[in-house]
């Protein structure tokens, strides 16, 4: 179904722009989520940069840019595209979303005086981060070449790769049964936890396109 969409925006200069500009938002993103780590994890006495921040502002010109796209599109060509303009508008939506959880991240690093360290939990927490900038490089490459077998795999993957880790580490820290960090630090690995998981889950969501009916996106393969 996704492919015949694709194919069909690609037939029309507007939706053309559109379909580009969901790309172009998810490169800006990317980039954030790949700076917000390192800024947390790796820069002591951090000043965030304002031009990384601004990135969120480019993000957002970007999706409602996508939505007036869409729209004009479909008040022009009829209800007949209207399911495709909603995928569209679904994927440049979460896009939105996981670049205000990059400057959750930031915000988080501007208000510590040192970068985040995570004690015993640092081999978890590296294995997370490192798989959901994997997973962002290939929620990219899976849409732009609609490659079901790997959306499928992905898919499958999310809750045992992220979203049981990042349970299992806020689940941790809520029970106390914690020596070697700090407050301050437990509770900014927590929330750094639940802000990775949310990245991942709306890259899950983002790949559901391509094997689901637009009413499935966000939910597991049939």
């Amino acid at each position: 179904m996704w492919r015949q969409i694709i194919e069909l925006w690609k037939s029309d200069d507007l939706l053309d722009q559109a379909y580009n500009d969901s790309f172009e938002m998810m490169y800006v993103a990317r980039e954030m989520c790949v700076e917000a780590i390192r800024v947390l994890r790796e820069v002591d006495n951090s000043t965030v940069n304002q031009k990384i921040r601004n990135k969120d502002k480019i993000v957002n010109e970007y999706e409602q840019n996508v939505r007036r796209k869409v729209m004009t599109h479909c008040s022009v060509k009829g209800p007949e595209d209207l399911s495709s303009g909603m995928i569209l508008v679904n994927i440049v939506v979460d896009i939105e979303r996981i670049g205000d959880y990059c400057k959750n991240i930031l915000d988080l690093a501007s208000v510590r005086s040192k970068k985040l360290k995570v004690g015993s939990f640092e081999k978890l927490i590296l294995d997370v981060e490192k798989e959901v900038i994997t997973r962002f490089n290939k929620t990219i490459k899976v849409l732009e070449e609609q490659d079901e077998e790997s959306a499928l795999s992905m898919m499958s993957s999310f809750k045992g790769k992220i979203g049981s880790v990042c349970d299992e580490i806020v689940n941790t820290i809520a029970t106390g049964n914690i020596e070697d960090l700090s407050v301050s630090e437990a509770v900014s690995l927590a929330l750094y936890s639940r802000y990775l998981k949310r990245i991942s889950a709306h890259l899950n969501n983002m790949i559901t396109t391509v094997v689901n009916p637009f009413e499935r996106i966000g939910f597991r393969a049939k």
